[in-house]
């Protein structure tokens, strides 16, 4: 019975990990495969995994946070002790605050980033395609994502562009002259890869980008979306000597771009995307070379995001009221069993007055009953707890009947 259970999130994020430990913490398709195998095994019922270039959380129903630490240390190559360090756990009203903040971009390096809600969709779909999302996971993510489309209809937080892909393109904007004139060179053709693809085809109007990918196929889908070249994964090395920008977008748990992969004798801007770090960091000693990485991105700040921060205030408003209904629903649904055994105990009670009363008018009595009882816990939260204690006595119902 989850009800039983304590919510917990357990992670590590940006505001207290750089980018190289955070890496450590991030999970690839297989492992994310193998941590939620483990957690069906140990039979969890409600289990979410969020997995983002900012950070790496598990929320959960279980009995202690322990399990949730030694599920990301297994699966990761982060450590226990690097957790216990960088990491946090929260529990209860804390970690559901923690979740609904998450969603709706409160939590975002970038304020106001809009595909936070998208993963945390895609986390959902697929722990409820494993079996670790049930009823009770369902209205909880379905409560932040109602907070998160109030939040940008209502508020405009996330006005503008607000996503890494975005920020990537705007530090290009602004560092690199003729934009439209220079070789740029796409490697990666995930989500922010795409992403990417599609701010740099609209804003810089150069029309001779390259892209590449390990499968070819998923290149040539994107170049049929934007005016975009595809090379082969065996080109790449003498696109990068080619490219004056080359922005790294790819997926692996190591680096894709190695030094040894740069014969260059002119200036490359390098801009690696990826968690964690796909351009291995030796390239930055290389001569020409420049290379940003992702916190450094996520730190620009310009007009509009600060101009975003003046809607905290009614943001955070939207979300508390939208939390506490759901927090409310969730103090309440904690006395469903015992509603239940009192209907059940009304029913059974009426059985042998059949002469007196009609089952069907002693089913309407009981639910009726029921329902009026579920009315005043719910008018009266305060006095719930107290009240149903009362009822399991007047009713003398024992915890096999609950």
């Amino acid at each position: 019975m989850t009800h039983t259970l304590n919510f917990f999130c357990v992670g590590i994020s940006y505001k207290n990990a750089d980018l190289e430990t955070r890496g450590k913490f991030s999970l690839d398709e297989i492992s994310v495969h193998a941590l939620q195998l483990a957690a069906k095994e140990k039979n969890y019922k409600e289990i979410l995994l969020l997995n983002t270039c900012n950070r790496t959380e598990i929320y959960a129903w279980v009995q202690h946070a322990e399990e949730l630490k030694n599920l990301i240390c297994k699966y990761s190559n982060g450590t226990m002790a690097i957790l216990e360090k960088k990491g946090y756990v929260l529990s209860g009203r804390a970690a559901f605050h923690q979740l609904f903040r998450v969603g709706t971009g409160l939590e975002s390096q970038i304020l106001g980033d809009f595909e936070v809600i998208g993963q945390l969709k895609q986390s959902f779909y697929r722990a409820k395609k494993m079996g670790l999302a049930n009823s009770l996971t369902e209205r909880l993510v379905n409560a932040v994502i109602q907070a998160s489309k109030r939040i940008k209809t209502e508020t405009k937080i996330s006005s503008g562009a607000t996503s890494v892909a975005f920020a990537a393109v705007q530090y290009i904007m602004q560092h690199v002259p003729s934009i439209s004139e220079k070789n740029i060179l796409l490697f990666g053709t995930g989500k922010i890869g795409r992403n990417t693809c599609e701010n740099l085809v609209k804003h810089t109007h150069n029309d001779h980008i390259v892209l590449i990918n390990r499968t070819e196929e998923k290149a040539t889908a994107v170049a049929k979306k934007f005016p975009v070249q595809v090379k082969s994964y065996g080109q790449l090395t003498s696109q990068v000597r080619n490219a004056d920008l080359l922005i790294v977008a790819t997926s692996s748990q190591r680096p894709t771009l190695t030094a040894d992969m740069i014969y260059i004798d002119k200036p490359l801007l390098i801009l690696d995307l990826s968690m964690p770090r796909n351009v291995d960091p030796e390239i930055e000693t290389l001569a020409y070379v420049k290379l940003i990485h992702l916190d450094e991105l996520s730190q620009i700040t310009n007009t509009s995001i600060k101009e975003r921060k003046k809607y905290l205030p009614k943001a955070e408003e939207i979300l508390n009221n939208i939390e506490n209904e759901f927090l409310e629903w969730l103090e309440h649904r904690k006395f469903a069993p015992t509603l239940k055994a009192i209907k059940e105990k009304l029913l059974f009670s009426s059985q042998g007055d059949v002469d007196l009363i009609k089952n069907e008018d002693a089913a309407y009595m009981a639910q009726k009953i029921t329902g009026q009882v579920a009315a005043y816990l719910k008018e009266n939260p305060k006095k719930a707890a107290t009240t149903v204690a009362l009822l399991e006595d007047i009713f003398q119902l024992s915890s096999q009947e609950i």
